[in-house]
């Protein structure tokens, strides 16, 4: 009875120390499970956050903004009064010079270019008569018929219907011309730009009648800032936008810079002709653009895929076998009118980019794609 007592709590011992081993065995298999690391989710991009690298041209130089004028043009004006009879051009319409546009009515003129040729008709029978009776009078006093006080008398007669001739011929010729001014013909070949007159109408000398411009001859003035001076010379190649044609790039060279800037906002005009041969330009669009300093073609990415602190190298977040991987890049053209850059070193030519809101993802994170990525931001 002794013994059996002994070993009863060395077997309950035993016991115990075999459930403390099961529970730990348990708990070690409910909890292995839970403590090992769980590889991150994959962060979904969309394409609004993906640029790719594309190779184009890209080009820098000072800023331009101006308007398109025509480098030939003509504001046809009356130089005489009176009543619109004829007008034969009409806005839009291609003129040759030379060509009657304008025809005005003036009785006053009329009659007074009548009186004018009558007024010479008559001047040169009075000298042909006055010649008649100096030469009559020279053969007389050569014949002893007549003193010489005579033919001076005669030849002063000849003298003043001379003066008379001349001064009706003069007239004539003023008259002439006045009405010449009745008809008015295109001074240049172009396009008729506005037509503010019609038939009918009565117009004074200096009135406007009809403008004509040269599309084939248009130039942009456009204007710089001051600081940028040093880097524009004549000869200059400009890159510019219409308003007209979005998306369209039109190209033209500086032909004159102006000596003086302009007081109150410090701007230089400067002239650029531009070849418009096949007449799209119109005078009168808003332009902006660029005097190309430096253009070449190369890698480029939008400025907002290029994470660009002063203190550190540029760098970007390129998607790479499924993941984000942070790449150092080496910057190069930068064209803020189209913020652009161009990355001479560190991507390839397809690589994809992340922008925006996706440059805050952590390098190694998985990514996938809901659309296809874009090639602009």
């Amino acid at each position: 009875m002794r013994s059996a007592r002994v070993r009863d709590p060395i077997g309950r011992l035993f016991l115990a120390l075999v459930a403390v081993a099961c529970a730990t065995l348990q708990a070690c298999k409910r909890e292995g499970p839970e403590a090992a690391p769980q590889a991150p989710a994959a962060v979904r991009v969309g394409a609004e956050n993906v640029a790719t690298v594309v190779r184009e041209e890209i080009s820098t130089g000072p800023l331009i903004s101006g308007t398109l004028m025509a480098e030939r043009d003509a504001t046809v004006r009356a130089e005489a009064g009176g009543s619109i009879l004829q007008l034969s051009v009409a806005e839009g319409q291609p003129v040759r010079r030379g060509a009657i546009v304008v025809r005005i009515e003036d009785q006053a003129l009329s009659d007074a270019h009548a009186s004018a040729q009558s007024a010479v008709r008559s001047a040169s029978q009075v000298l042909e008569v006055a010649e008649r009776e100096a030469a009559r009078t020279e053969r007389l006093v050569r014949a002893g018929a007549l003193a010489e006080r005579e033919l001076d008398t005669a030849r002063n007669a000849v003298t003043a219907a001379q003066a008379q001739l001349a001064d009706a011929r003069s007239r004539l010729a003023s008259a002439a011309k006045q009405l010449a001014h009745l008809t008015v013909r295109a001074p240049i070949d172009g396009v008729v730009a506005a037509r503010p007159a019609n038939v009918g109408d009565v117009v004074s000398p200096g009135s406007e009648l009809v403008r004509i411009i040269d599309p084939r001859s248009m130039r942009l003035e456009a204007s710089v800032p001051s600081e940028a001076l040093s880097l524009i010379k004549v000869g200059l190649p400009v890159q510019f936008q219409v308003n007209g044609y979005p998306g369209q790039k039109f190209e033209g060279k500086i032909e004159r810079i102006s000596p003086a800037a302009d007081p109150v906002t410090r701007q230089v005009s400067i002239f650029v002709t531009i070849p418009n041969t096949a007449g799209r330009l119109v005078a009168g669009l808003f332009a902006e653009g660029r005097i190309a300093q430096e253009s070449r073609r190369a890698l480029v990415v939008p400025l907002t895929a290029v994470n660009a602190d002063s203190n550190k190298q540029p760098w970007v977040l390129r998607a790479r076998d499924g993941k984000a991987e942070r790449v150092p890049v080496t910057l190069g053209l930068r064209d803020e009118q189209t913020e652009r850059v161009e990355i001479t070193s560190g991507v390839n030519e397809g690589d994809r980019l992340l922008v925006g809101a996706a440059q805050a993802i952590t390098p190694g994170t998985p990514l996938t794609f809901t659309e296809t990525p874009n090639s602009q931001s």
